[in-house]
Parts: C-alpha cells; structure tokens; sequence
C-alpha cells in the first residue's frame, strides 16, 4: 500500500520541488488534481501550459523537424518551449493513459528539462498528473523508465481539506452540511459500470447545478433528485435528497448529541440520520475520545427504542467503549429477558 498525501501537502510539495524536480500525482478520478497544480502555478506567478495525454502524438512533444542547411533539426512546439526565457509550469494531465510513445516522448522533459538540444527555462515547474489503474479510468502500463524520472505522489481525498475550500468557493451549504455529515461520501469507489458516482469534483458540480436551476426557477424536490442522481453514486444522492428535504442544515456535529442526547431532532428522517452517523462512528472506532462515563450516559438517557436502534449488531463496540451496563440494560428492554 502505498503512503499517501493530501491535496494541500501536494501543493506544498509542488511549490518546493517542481523547479527542480518532475512530479507525478496519481489519485482517482474527480480529486482535483488539475486544480491544485493550476492554483499552485499561480501562487508562485507562474503560467500554466497544458497538454494532455491522451490527445497528442509524440512530434506534439517533441517537435517536427525541418532542413537548416546540410542537416535537420527538430522544431519544439510553441506551447513546451515558448519564445520568452520567462519560467512558467508545464502541466502534462492524464499523462498515465498516453500512449507508450507519447510517454517516451517525455522522458528527456521529465528527467532533464530538454526538448531535444533545447533546455525549458530555468525555474520552469513540470507537473503530470493521472489517474490509477484500479479506478477503471482510461490508463496504460507507466513503463519503469518513465517511474525513474518522476516523483510520484499519491494523493488522497481529506474532507476537512474539500469542507475549508467549499466554503472559500460558495458550494451550496447543504452539500458542505451534507459531507460533513457523511464524510464517506465525499469520494466512493469508481463502480465497475458506467454510472456516476461521488467525488469532490462531482459534488462542486451538482452545487453548480442546483444554483442554475434555483436561479431560473425550477429547484423542486423533484428536479434536485434529478440532478443528484446525475452527479454523484445513487445511494449518497438519495440520502442527501432526503436529508435536505429535512433541513440537514440545523444538525449539529454528532459529538453534540452524544454530550448531550436530549438534543436529538424530533423529526423522524433527521433522527434517523443523526442515529446512523453515531453508529457509524462507533463501528468504526471513531469515538474513543469520549469516556466510558459519557458513553455509559449517553445510551442511558436514550428513549429504548432509540437506544435499541443505536446498539444492534454494535454491543461489541459500544461494550469496547465502556457502556456495558446501558447494554445489559437495553437487551432486557428489548427482548423481555430478565
């Protein structure tokens, strides 16, 4: 398994070694990878020249040639070797699904800034990007030699991260309430068919898409299920229909409810949320930073069939966490034994 990096630390790692050295982010689709090379690019004055992989040919890199006196030489593209000395970023996106020969074409840019007898300015960033082979996106074998000439970072989703930029960049605040909420969401795994599926990316775009409709009139309960289910994997597009159909947006963290029980919503779907995140948070271990005397009350001042709901199929984990009498307790509650 390989170690991993968010898109804030990549940033950071571009801005310090990209002049010098050629790096390779992999992550699966719809991360936003291109974004934060770009962003990158322009904190440090720098122009971002593109080219994309699976739309050139290898003269495309390395140039065509024409007859300067008794010999040929090979002419770089405009957009690899620009007539000014200025230092800009060369952004090489979807580089993993370029052909083999297009992938050859870079190696002498990757490794030593040359196109053919011409060397990229000084200070001149070179930044690839692509997806993985287990996303099911359009990529190729990264031959050994091309994986000797770059850094590669793996990069991650961080809901934090995407929750800190959503709010700096006016995604809706259902959507912003809604990851947080379930931060799962926020990145699935590519399904085997070709249906949509959550990303930061598709999430960006779905808030897009309901401003449009909300601006020419249209948003009812109706179009929004239309146009979630268009963007993101069906499953977190119903639970955030739903969800924002109940007003998601006046929950609280779920960290509130535990100090404090008595502040769950009295609205069935919006209980029925908060007690489904809680869950999850205990299977998965998540709420160690409570004590067993926080955890022994919270269960205990649960309404039974509330309490019933947050414990089956979890006493293990809540029993881990310390609530071993509020469990016995509510197994008799629930199944009459004595």
């Amino acid at each position: 398994m390989s170690e991993t990096v968010t898109l804030s630390q990549a940033r950071q790692i571009i801005k310090a070694l990209a002049a010098d050295e050629s790096v390779l982010l992999l992550s699966s689709p719809g991360l936003g990878k291109s974004d934060i090379v770009r962003s990158a690019a322009a904190d440090a004055g720098l122009e971002c020249r593109s080219l994309l992989g699976t739309q050139i040919a290898p003269e495309d890199v390395s140039g065509v040639p024409k007859i300067d006196g008794d010999r040929s030489v090979f002419c770089p593209p405009r957009i690899l070797l620009p007539e000014s000395d200025e230092p800009f970023c060369l952004f090489l996106d979807e580089l993993p699904a370029a052909s083999p020969d297009v992938q050859k074409a870079f190696y002498a840019l990757l490794l030593e800034r040359r196109i053919g007898e011409f060397n990229l300015p000084k200070g001149t960033w070179v930044v690839a990007a692509g997806n993985r082979a287990e996303d099911r996106a359009l990529v190729r074998t990264i031959s050994s030699a091309l994986v000797n000439r770059v850094l590669i970072l793996h990069v991650r989703a961080d809901n934090e991260e995407w929750i800190s930029w959503a709010r700096a960049n006016n995604i809706r605040p259902e959507i912003i309430a809604f990851i947080a909420a379930v931060p799962d969401a926020l990145m699935r795994t590519a399904p085997a068919e070709p249906v949509p599926f959550s990303t930061p990316r598709a999430w960006a775009s779905l808030s897009v898409s309901l401003d449009l409709a909300e601006k020419a009139g249209l948003i009812t309960d109706e179009v929004r299920r239309a146009l979630a289910y268009g963007k993101v994997s069906a499953g977190d597009a119903s639970l955030f229909c739903g969800l924002t159909e109940a007003d998601i947006q006046n929950l609280k963290r779920p960290e509130a409810y535990i100090r404090d029980p008595s502040l769950l919503p009295d609205e069935p779907a919006r209980k029925w949320f908060v007690i489904r995140i809680i869950r999850k948070l205990a299977a998965e271990g998540s709420l160690n930073n409570f004590s067993a005397e926080e955890i022994e009350g919270f269960l205990s001042t649960l309404p039974s069939e509330v309490r019933f709901s947050m414990l089956v199929g979890l006493v293990d984990a809540w029993g881990k966490l310390g609530a071993s009498e509020s469990l016995l307790s509510s197994l008799r509650e629930a199944t009459g034994l004595r």
